[in-house]
């Protein structure tokens, strides 16, 4: 099946967008996908904010997308955006760092007031880094968001569900992609 890495752009090590991306990597993983985690904050601030293209994070960060054949990227929003942790990542990989890649856009927050912001923040971003295919995305709300005492991520029903769907659309969307990158190398 396919290489999917999971990007989390949030700056907090308790981020409710990172663990639910990791709840969504075990519904990836279970159909088959092969899910590379890559948590943002734990790259060098000092090469993010200081543009270090050829810091060995960065260029680690940098070979991940391109081995990647679908990307995940989750982000909390503040002030109607996605997070500054995750631009300064975009910022550094190449202008094409998505060619060919199918690509799903999630983002968390506390108000539903910040819903477009997958549409009118994210996406632009992500279409102009040339990728096959943006999915649909899908906001949900931190509140939607149980972290159990285990770490486990308990969803609201009706989130859980459509959530689920997203996924599962995503991970068909990367295997047609998948499909018929085999069948172009045969």
């Amino acid at each position: 099946m396919a290489t999917v890495l999971s990007v989390s752009g949030s700056p907090s090590a308790t981020s409710r967008t990172a663990r639910l991306l990791r709840h969504l990597d075990a519904r990836l993983i279970a159909q088959g996908h092969t899910v590379i985690p890559l948590d943002v904050r734990t790259l060098p601030a000092e090469a993010l904010l200081g543009a270090d293209f050829g810091h060995p994070a960065i260029v680690r960060a940098t070979e991940l997308f391109a081995q990647a054949d679908g990307v995940v990227i989750g982000t909390p929003v503040y002030k109607a955006a996605y997070s500054g942790l995750l631009k300064s990542l975009l910022d550094l990989l190449p202008q094409y760092a998505l060619s060919g890649k199918t690509v799903l856009p999630l983002a968390t927050g506390g108000s539903t007031a910040h819903v477009l912001a997958i549409d009118y923040a994210l996406r632009p971003v992500l279409s102009s880094m040339g990728p096959k295919h943006i999915v649909q995305g899908w906001f949900v709300l931190d509140r939607h968001i149980t972290v159990n005492p285990d770490g486990e991520v308990t969803l609201e029903p009706g989130t859980g569900e459509s959530l689920g769907q997203i996924v599962d659309q995503f991970s068909e969307a990367l295997t047609g992609h998948y499909s018929h990158v085999l069948a172009a190398a045969s």
